[in-house]
């Protein structure tokens, strides 16, 4: 065997942009597979379109077709597993088109329903192109929305983002910095605290969660000199927590907590709006870093960076945060099915 053990059945890998840099990076881990330590996948996809990928950047792998995610045990070693989309993808690497939006969409939807079904242990998603399926007419900002909708859950997931170096968490997502202050309420602050302390104690096994809570003006509003929401909506929502049982501190200024020694401080930070977070996690190692959603009913995971269309199909991509993905979706697996006494 060249890969390690995972006790549950393989990861559902999907497409996500065939013009973008996905299919790139999944062929570089299947064939660095010993070196990346990957658990067992298969990727949804077309194997025409990922074996003219593999000519042209000149990966020598086999690729087989499976009927069924449970072959992709018995596969991985040797080739990498294929399950087949029904229809053809026909698209040049960095020349994007709507006419994949279908294909892009059903690798998504059969992915979930695998993982639903108990034939997948979670969902790993390369990245997508928001504009060109909303070009095409899908109705999602992006697949942490998409991923609620199709599990049916009544409250709105939460996307962490995650690195050796930090965690962060978003009260708001994808949404302009205005919308993203018009939409911030004590509730919504309250909600992500406590998806967050849950999964962190079922999913990264951690018993005692310390959650910080950035400030959403400069200085934490300063007692209200800048800005009154620190007052008004975040410290009551953090008050909220703590009388619920949860280690919530703050609000901290975000020019100050993410530094070395603030981040050993806490567990993960709970930040206002997309940028707040993402900048810092991304700026300490984009390479490492991997995209989850909280609040699903199975693991979903995804490398923290986009399509890449500028230097899709060179050669040049990094597989780095993908193979972070899998490796991580494989341990929120196992916590959340061998760590009963953490649920």
């Amino acid at each position: 065997m060249t890969t390690p053990h995972f006790p549950g059945p393989p990861l559902a890998l999907t497409m996500g942009e065939p013009a973008g840099i996905g299919g790139e990076i999944t062929l570089k881990i299947w064939a660095n597979k010993k070196q990346n330590q990957v658990p067992p996948f298969f990727i949804i996809d077309d194997p025409s379109r990922l074996r003219m990928l593999a000519r042209r950047l000149k990966i020598d792998i086999p690729i087989k077709e499976i009927r069924s995610p449970e072959a992709a045990d018995k596969t991985f070693d040797e080739a990498l597993p294929v399950l087949a989309l029904p229809m053809e993808v026909k698209t040049k690497p960095g020349k994007p088109t709507t006419d994949t939006a279908k294909a892009v969409i059903y690798s998504i939807e059969s992915a979930v329903k695998l993982v639903q079904d108990g034939r997948a242990g979670g969902v790993v998603t390369n990245p997508i192109a928001k504009a060109v399926l909303s070009e095409a007419g899908f109705k999602f900002p992006g697949h942490t929305e998409f991923l609620a909708h199709l599990s049916g859950i009544e409250k709105d997931p939460i996307m962490m983002l995650a690195s050796p170096e930090l965690r962060v968490a978003l009260a708001t997502i994808h949404v302009s910095l205005k919308n993203a202050i018009e939409q911030l309420n004590k509730e919504k602050i309250i909600h992500v605290g406590k998806v967050c302390f849950e999964s962190l104690r079922t999913d990264f096994a951690i018993a005692k969660p310390k959650i910080a809570v950035a400030g959403l003006n400069p200085h934490a509003g300063e007692k209200g000199s800048m800005g009154k929401e620190e007052i008004e909506v975040i410290i009551p929502a953090i008050k909220a927590l703590q009388d619920a049982g949860i280690n919530a501190l703050g609000p901290y200024p975000s020019d100050t907590m993410f530094t070395a020694t603030a981040r050993k401080e806490y567990d993960v930070a709970l930040c206002m709006y997309h940028d707040q977070g993402l900048i810092p996690l991304k700026t300490l190692g984009i390479d490492k870093g991997v995209n989850i959603t909280l609040g699903l009913p199975f693991v979903r995971t995804s490398p923290d960076h986009g399509t890449a269309f500028d230097i899709a199909g060179s050669g040049d991509a990094s597989e780095d945060s993908l193979v972070a993905a899998l490796k991580l979706a494989a341990e929120m697996y196992i916590a959340r099915n061998e760590m009963p006494d953490m649920k």
